[in-house]
This record gives C-alpha cells, structure tokens and sequence, in this order.
C-alpha cells in the first residue's frame, strides 16, 4: 500500500516540475490536487519539504531568482522551493509506475493529476487497476452486507449501502475512461497507419 508521505512526496515533485512556488502557493496546489487527503497542514508540508530538500530532490533558490516568481513580494521574500535534475528523474520514475500502489485511493487520485504527463499505455494500466481493485471492494462489501444483514441495524445497513454505491458509481466512471482511453489509442494507431502508407506511397516511382 502507498504510504502517505511517498505520495505527498511525488505530488510535490509534479507540482514544483510546473516551475519554483513558495510554501503557500505549493499548499493551496496540493490541496486542490489531493483534496480530502487531505487537510494538508504546513506541519505536514513542511517536514516533506525538508525531507525532499536533505534528498536532493528540490532546492531553495535565491533571493535574485525569487523576484521572477509570480505571487512573491519583493519587499518580503519567502522561500521559494524548485525542483532539481535528480527531483525531475524521480517525479518521471514515479509517473512511468503502473504498479498496485497506483490504484490505492490516495495513490490514484494523485497519479490522475498528473495523467496529462503520463504515457498512453501506463494511464490504461493504472486505470483497469484501479476498476479490479473496486470491483474487489464491491464484492466484499456486497458478500458482507448479505451476511450480516439480518443483524445489522438500519444506519448501519443504509452506511454499508451508501459504500456500495459509491464503489458502483466510480467502476462506470472508470469504465468510461478506459474506453475513452481505448479509443483515443485506437485513433492514434489508424492515424500512424495512414501517415505510414502515405509515406509508402510518396516513395514509390511514378
């Protein structure tokens, strides 16, 4: 299972690959990416800034460079975090995983932040993850309320319910963004068919 830090860690790398930000910029970023994951305090962020900092992976810039940050006052300047070569590396390692961890809840909903920069191939294994791993919970928790039913009472019935047609809801989601995903690599592939034959066809003695 993806730990929390592993996944505030990444998000931050992808959120910095877009340009150098200072705390509150970075904070108001993150929380619009992973949402209720989610009440992210400084006291959270920080201890993960520092943490990437002793890695190598972002750095603090200059008070020079701080000028050309949008939203920081040169009258007061704050300290601007930026991503490093090694930071860049890690945050494309991590995109490139389409492993289990990627189809965990809090793993998933930052991983689809950042599908914009993430292959074809690997969005379409993160997603048809993330529907098995839903359809396994769906199971469960529908074999679990057919056993205890008779001796559940009714709040927690309609909460276990509420669960299930959650689960419902996002496997036709998921759904529908796997075949939009199929489709759209479908189109591709006809396309380079047909750039292919044309080029063949240019080449050939008139």
């Amino acid at each position: 299972m993806a730990k929390r830090t592993d996944v505030l860690d990444h998000t931050v790398l992808g959120v910095l690959s877009d340009g150098p930000l200072h705390g509150y910029e970075l904070r108001k970023r993150l929380t619009a990416i992973l949402g209720p994951f989610r009440a992210l305090s400084f006291g959270s962020l920080y201890p993960c800034l520092h943490r990437l900092t002793g890695a190598g992976l972002i750095e603090q810039i200059d008070a020079v460079a701080r000028e050309e940050i949008v939203g920081v006052s040169t009258k007061r300047a704050r300290i601007v975090y930026a991503l490093t070569a090694d930071g860049k590396e890690a945050f494309e390692s991590w995109v490139a995983d389409a492993g289990p961890e990627s189809w965990e809840d809090e793993a998933f909903a930052a991983r689809m932040a950042f599908f914009s920069r993430t292959n074809a191939e690997v969005r379409l294994r993160i997603l048809e993850g993330r529907r098995t791993r839903l359809e396994e919970r769906l199971s469960a928790l529908q074999d679990s309320l057919d056993r205890t039913n008779e001796r559940m009472d009714l709040y927690a019935e309609r909460l276990q319910q509420h669960g299930i047609e959650g689960a419902e809801r996002e496997v036709s989601w998921l759904e529908e963004l796997i075949a939009s995903e199929r489709g759209t690599r479908q189109e591709r592939k006809q396309a380079r068919a047909v750039k292919k034959a044309a080029k063949k066809a240019a080449r050939r003695p008139r």
